[in-house]
């Protein structure tokens, strides 16, 4: 144990103001960028929308590309144009936001959680192939903290069943998988651009696809199920004439989203090696540490690195990690979770999903903390971070 009282019992914070784990980064193009969609004849459904969707397309290598008002509305999105409909099953990772499991289930389908890898934390294809049945209708991964899953491998399993992949890339815009950009790599991608992701639009997602039907069904969902194609109407000769042929949602981006998601894209490179280079900072500073374990990476991957996530070595702490959390924000370290396996929320525990169901995720629940990562971060903060861990692991370090 250190003879350095922390912040928790009274010492001094490694710094004296509060560092989140995420941030956005935005500079006056990005404003400009705003400001003259503001003054222009669209502030939705208009031209820049289409701009933002061709950009993203051809930036992953898609065909296609359909923007949404939320990652989770676009998820939705990939649901319904797979044709995912009551008690259809699909098999998707516990280790992720709710929001993955919940697009099911607003189709009405039943969520099966499949095991993690132990030593990647994205999903794991055994795990997904043992849970088939002639229900299961999809797969959907999760890029978990900006790693690309194992696509090859998960894609024969979807084609063996002649299912689609659906690729919960919300934090992998930018990542690589065998130099494929993610993206391009399943039958559908999504993308989200939350503040805390890579590039921003304030809320927003996307899909990206090669399948023009997927992108024909994704284009109508989002705008309450009405098409305006001329070759898909019932009724031709009346130009003001449209139909509303499936039921969908107003999930429209805005014009005003889509201006400020294209200047951010256009800094998306900066921002990626600036995240690049903090991970390599804290994998150069934790490498010799036998208290935590540090992400490990997946051959023939380049991380977009959304998260950092450490794990705990509890074996070798003589406190919880609950403990470790609240000493690391008490030095003003803004450390978060990602994520409580999405099966221990109330909600699906009264759906009958019990605690068990995947070990490998509970145990790597227990034990793990998210770094502040993103690349707004100086030089000195991300040293403050590596300082703030330092000092509380050699704290509570059980002595031999």
């Amino acid at each position: 144990m250190s003879e350095e009282t922390i912040a928790l019992y009274g010492g001094k914070p490694v710094r004296e103001n509060y560092l989140p784990y995420g941030k956005q980064w935005l500079d006056s193009s990005d404003t400009q960028a705003v400001l003259n969609v503001l003054t222009s004849d669209y502030l939705t459904t208009g031209p820049t929308i289409e701009q933002f969707e061709k950009r993203i397309a051809d930036y992953v290598g898609a065909k296609y590309a359909v923007a949404f008002s939320s990652g989770t509305a676009a998820l939705h999105g990939a649901c319904f144009a797979a044709g995912i409909q009551k008690n259809d099953q699909v098999i998707t990772t516990p280790l992720t936001f709710a929001a993955t499991a919940n697009t099911i289930r607003y189709q009405g389908g039943n969520v099966l959680f499949a095991d993690i890898d132990p030593n990647t934390y994205n999903i794991s294809a055994k795990a997904i192939e043992a849970l088939f049945t002639n229900k299961t209708k999809a797969i959907i991964t999760v890029d978990f903290t900006g790693q690309p899953v194992d696509y090859e491998q998960i894609q024969k399993l979807a084609d063996k069943y002649s299912i689609p992949l659906i690729s919960d890339a919300a934090h992998a815009i930018g990542a690589t998988y065998h130099k494929q950009r993610v993206g391009s790599l399943a039958d559908m991608t999504m993308f989200s651009f939350h503040p805390v992701k890579h590039i921003t639009t304030g809320e927003g997602g996307i899909i990206t696809t090669d399948d023009p039907v997927y992108h024909q069904k994704l284009r109508d969902f989002r705008n309450h199920g009405i098409t305006r194609d001329q070759n898909r109407l019932a009724v031709s000769d009346q130009p003001w004439y449209y139909e509303m042929q499936s039921l969908g949602f107003n999930y429209r981006m805005t014009d005003l989203q889509a201006a400020l998601g294209l200047s951010q894209l256009n800094k998306i490179e900066d921002f990626l090696a600036i995240r690049r280079a903090i991970a390599n900072k804290y994998n150069e500073a934790f490498h010799e540490l036998d208290l935590i374990h540090s992400p490990y990476q997946l051959p023939h991957t380049n991380s977009s690195w959304h998260l950092y996530v450490i794990r705990l070595q509890l074996e070798k702490l003589n406190v919880s990690r609950t403990e470790m959390f609240r000493a690391l924000q008490k030095e003003n370290i803004g450390v978060n979770v990602h994520y409580i396996p999405v099966y221990l929320h109330p909600y699906y525990q009264q759906l009958g999903y019990q605690k068990g169901l995947c070990p490998q995720a509970e145990s790597l629940y227990q034990a793990i903390i998210t770094l502040p990562l993103f690349p707004k971060m100086s030089e000195e903060d991300t040293d403050d971070v590596i300082a703030a861990v330092k000092k509380v692991l050699s704290y509570y370090e059980v002595l031999s």
